[in-house]
């Protein structure tokens, strides 16, 4: 006699995100710890050498957080006014900032003493960059100028004034300190050489108000950002444009490499941080975050994430490590203990149990494995015997029909292979026919098991149309109507759309083929939409008694 055969439950792939290196990468940051200061967070700088201290600049002060006890290490009052675009010097000893007086003002982290004012621009001074060299100061300035300073005689070297609106984003090389690049609200990008006086060396429309700019390591690709556009320049090039990329809704403010340097990381005021690729600009992973982001920095190491947002909180998240990884999650690490271990039991195999010999671990012992055990499920337990109302009963309870509606839909799908989907269906009081109707009502909609479930509907309204209903049953298969009604109108709307696209295609063709004698004559192609196809199956007539 065969063995019998267990129903087949058809599993689909579960729509979701990508996993990729770039996902569990930064999924590892632990949740975030925030500050909140009374202004919005202007600009964010993270000390280039450990213990990375990270300057914020908010409202009239720059304060220097420590990133392991989110304390305040040193702050910066010597402001009448905002404060702006702090920058912390390669060696971690000076810091820099500008303010709505004008002014640039440098700063010993260990004493807090003020060591210098630079005094020279007309507006306020939003960003301001020491120089590779440590001994230059650039800033960036409302009065829409860019100068460059001496930090020992506190003396203004070059002054550059080609831009025609503020200028609110800058950055400088790390390569050579003669080289400093300005980014405009006159959706300009220019860069200036400190050897050339006479004016910049490259000049690019960005397309839209400059919000920040960046440049790269090898001093060969520039990165421009503002609207909801990040734009990348090929410096070597004359400035010409390589790529072009919009994933954020709203405006981005802020750009910060990662990763050393394989990584750029955008954010805006959609509230989102995007992680590119440097290779091919894609999204690699997206940082969400409550409040409109308009500064980020990132520690060396991937380390730590700091983000600034408009409603003055300051976010910092850090990288999990191995033994915070094991006491977040205890039951994980037992089962990773666990499948180290052995897993398999060994028992001593028939033969030598029934023959006295001598024992031979080579060839008298059997690994027992979990496959030994045959486990049949209820609902195949009630098919085997015929008992095929039992068998639909059984995956008909809440659990099964809401979380694994494929199993009810298995069955159902075995009994119409039997031919016992009548029998199945036939005699139920108001209970049991609620939950059959409730379930297709339910999953009527789903393409995935629209063919299954319009059976079963048929068969029901076969069965039940010539008896009279109770007022609690007439009204669920009212509903399984209205259900069904909703879907034919979906599919007449979608069949109206490739009626329109048969057209535009057709014409598209026709355009093609007077413009082009070579093109090979044949029909065009035909789109088809998924759902378009079932509109027959969709239609269905219930005659409620």
């Amino acid at each position: 006699m065969a063995s019998f055969k267990k129903t087949q439950i058809r599993s689909l792939p579960k729509i979701g995100q990508k996993v990729t290196a770039d996902t569990l990468y930064w999924r590892k940051l632990n949740f975030p710890v925030t500050v909140k200061e009374f202004g919005p967070i202007d600009y964010i700088d993270v000390m280039p050498i450990e213990p990375y201290f990270i300057a914020v600049s908010s409202a009239a002060k720059v304060q220097i957080y420590n990133p392991i006890t989110h304390q305040v290490h040193r702050h910066f009052t010597r402001f009448k006014e905002a404060a702006y675009g702090a920058s912390i010097r390669s060696d971690g000893k000076l810091v820099i900032a500008g303010c709505d007086e004008g002014h640039v003002k440098l700063f010993d982290i260990g004493s807090k003493s003020l060591l210098r004012i630079f005094k020279g621009h007309k507006g306020p001074v939003h960003r301001c960059k020491f120089t590779t060299d440590n001994v230059h100061v650039v800033s960036f300035s409302d009065d829409k100028s860019v100068a460059l300073w001496d930090l020992p005689s506190e003396t203004e070297i070059i002054k550059f004034s080609e831009h025609s609106d503020y200028v609110r984003a800058g950055c400088v090389s790390n390569i050579s300190s003669d080289l400093f690049l300005s980014g405009s609200f006159d959706h300009t990008v220019k860069l200036y050489d400190a050897r050339s006086p006479t004016g910049s060396t490259i000049s690019v429309d960005h397309g839209s108000p400059v919000e920040s700019v960046l440049m790269y390591p090898s001093n060969s690709i520039f990165v421009s950002v503002g609207g909801t556009e990040l734009r990348v320049w090929d410096m070597l090039a004359g400035g010409r444009l390589l790529a072009r990329v919009s994933q954020h809704h709203k405006t981005i403010t802020c750009l910060h490499l990662a990763s050393d340097g394989k990584r750029l990381v955008t954010g805006g005021l959609d509230r989102h941080a995007k992680i590119y690729d440097v290779q091919s600009y894609q999204v690699v992973h997206t940082l969400d975050f409550p409040s409109p982001v308009l500064s980020l920095g990132i520690t060396p190491d991937d380390f730590t994430v700091v983000a600034g947002m408009a409603n003055g909180l300051i976010s910092m998240q850090h990288r999990q490590t191995q033994a915070e990884a094991r006491a977040l999650n205890p039951k994980q690490s037992l089962k990773v203990q666990k499948k180290s271990q052995t897993a398999y039991r060994f028992r001593l195999n028939a033969d030598f149990r029934s023959v006295n010999r001598t024992f031979n671990p080579a060839t008298d012992v059997e690994v027992a494995t979990k496959t030994d055990t045959n486990f049949v499920s209820r609902y195949d337990m009630f098919l085997r015997k015929f008992q095929y109302s039992k068998a639909l009963d059984t995956v008909l309870t809440p659990y099964i029909r809401k979380k694994k509606p494929a199993i009810t839909v298995g069955v159902m799908h075995e009994l119409i292979r039997r031919n016992g989907l009548k029998s199945a269906l036939a005699g139920r009081d108001d209970s049991s026919l609620s939950s059959i109707l409730t379930f297709l009502a339910r999953n009527i909609n789903d393409p995935s098991h629209a063919n299954i479930i319009i059976q079963v509907a048929n068969t029901l309204l076969e069965i039940y149309e010539s008896s009279s209903l109770t007022p609690q049953s007439e009204k669920l298969f009212l509903q399984l109507q209205e259900h069904v009604n909703r879907e034919v109108e979906y599919v007449k709307h979608l069949m109206e759309i490739e009626g329109m696209l048969h057209i535009l295609l057709a014409s598209t063709t026709t355009q093609a083929r007077r413009g082009s004698p070579n093109v090979v004559q044949g029909s065009p192609v035909k789109p088809m939409l998924p759902s378009a196809a079932a509109a027959s199956n969709a239609t269905m007539i219930y005659n409620v008694g």
